[in-house]
């Protein structure tokens, strides 16, 4: 039986608080802040919120204990990971307070100790894999995922030290760009496609599915990582960013491709509403990366205008990202939950069955809800329609709740 220790529930617990602070905010805010200038200290502050407080603090304790699953063995260190808990935590809560009140010195010590945080993460992650020397598409990606969050840390700090020192002040709109593209395409995208390779198989009990894709997928997105990140550190032409997006967008469709694949290979023919919703998520992402793709080409210079990226930002971060961790959430905390509370019992005397802990009808509604409100609320960005943004934006974050609350009482049973 799979060993859980109580590490992955401590990430898990402060970023379903995130969740929950991020939303709360945003009805507080009437959700105002999409339609403000993002860099600002309110867009900062609630996109650091959303991105590390809620996305990233739950990537990070799902990515402890799937890398034991996957690996079949311990962490490097426990105690590594608590210290990476402590930094990561106290360092995200110190950068939020100087973003929201331009304490730009506060911003560069917490900011530090944060990244501090994730190079211990990263060193945590890097031996484990290296002692294990098992690679093949699920541990590369989630190697090379570490090393972008690694990466998207440092950037971000040479900016805080920008703004402080008044340095490289003709670098601080590529670092930015750069920061952007290396954090939400790097880190989150890669994590997520290469634990997909694992959890997908696992939750439709899906057996010999052609893997070649994998590698290919691989590939072309690290080729748009480093194609975005080149484009935006050199200054380079428009064509530069539209490379970079074409090859996101064809490594996007290749992926659901192979996840068509793993369907289609299935043995379980009703894997949860969380899995179902989120093939839906990746179908319809694919379509709205070919749709940004052709506006990129369309329309070349205004491919990078403030109206442009914040539509781009929130579909990706405030949809695909934060969908597919919603919806992996409604399986991977009823799985870890199950392992450590019952996991010894197994056999032994009579306990509650995985599914009897998230009951699955409630999960399909509430998530139906929220993505229909996340959807509505999109339409009202396309059409920078604010009253509309304002309405939607309360809805959707409070079907948010609905659904988290669903998440967080697995915890009670």
């Amino acid at each position: 039986m799979t060993k859980i220790s109580r590490l992955p529930f401590l990430f898990i617990v402060t970023g379903i608080v995130g969740f929950i602070a991020f939303h709360a905010t945003s009805i507080f805010s009437l959700s105002t802040w999409l339609t403000e200038e993002l860099r600002g200290p309110n867009g900062w502050f609630q996109v650091h919120l959303f991105v590390l407080g809620w996305a990233t603090m739950l990537a990070m304790g799902a990515v402890y204990q799937l890398i034991h699953v996957i690996l079949q063995t311990h962490i490097y260190s426990e105690k590594l990971g608590y210290a990476h808990y402590l930094c990561f935590t106290a360092g995200l809560i110190g950068t939020l307070y100087g973003f929201l009140y331009g304490e730009v010195y506060v911003l560069a010590i917490f900011a530090t100790l944060m990244l501090l945080g994730i190079l211990l993460f990263a060193f945590n992650m890097a031996v484990t894999l290296y002692k294990a020397k098992h690679w093949d598409t699920i541990t590369i990606s989630a190697a090379i995922a570490v090393a972008y969050l690694v990466l998207t840390g440092i950037s971000g700090l040479l900016m805080g030290l920008n703004l402080a020192l008044g340095y490289w002040v003709e670098l601080h709109g590529r670092l930015f760009g750069a920061h952007i593209w290396l954090g939400t395409i790097g880190w989150f995208g890669l994590l997520i496609t290469g634990f997909s390779y694992k959890m997908l198989p696992m939750f439709y009990l899906a057996h010999d599915y052609p893997k070649k894709l994998q590698t290919i997928i691989l590939l072309l997105w690290n080729a748009a990582v480093i194609a975005g990140v080149l484009s935006f550190l050199l200054n380079g032409k428009p064509w530069t960013m539209q490379l970079a997006l074409a090859l996101l967008t064809i490594a996007f469709i290749i992926y659901n491709v192979h996840l068509l694949h793993i369907r289609k290979n299935r043995f379980k023919k009703n894997p949860g509403a969380g899995i179902q919703w989120s093939m839906y998520v990746n179908h319809g992402f694919a379509i709205i990366l070919i749709l940004l793709l052709a506006f990129s080409i369309y329309k070349p210079d205004q491919m990078l205008s403030s109206e442009a990226v914040r539509l781009a930002g929130w579909l990706y971060l405030g949809g695909w990202v934060s969908l597919m961790v919603l919806c992996y959430a409604s399986k991977i905390v009823p799985f870890l939950w199950w392992t450590y509370k019952y996991g010894k019992l197994a056999g032994k005397q009579s306990i509650p069955m995985m599914s009897d802990l998230l009951n699955d009808k409630k999960v399909k509604v509430s998530l139906t809800c929220l993505i229909s409100a996340a959807l509505l609320m999109q339409m009202g960005l396309v059409s920078n329609n604010a009253i509309l943004i304002s309405i939607f934006g309360i809805i959707f974050s409070l079907c948010s709740f609905v659904y988290i609350a669903l998440i967080s009482f697995v915890f009670r049973k």
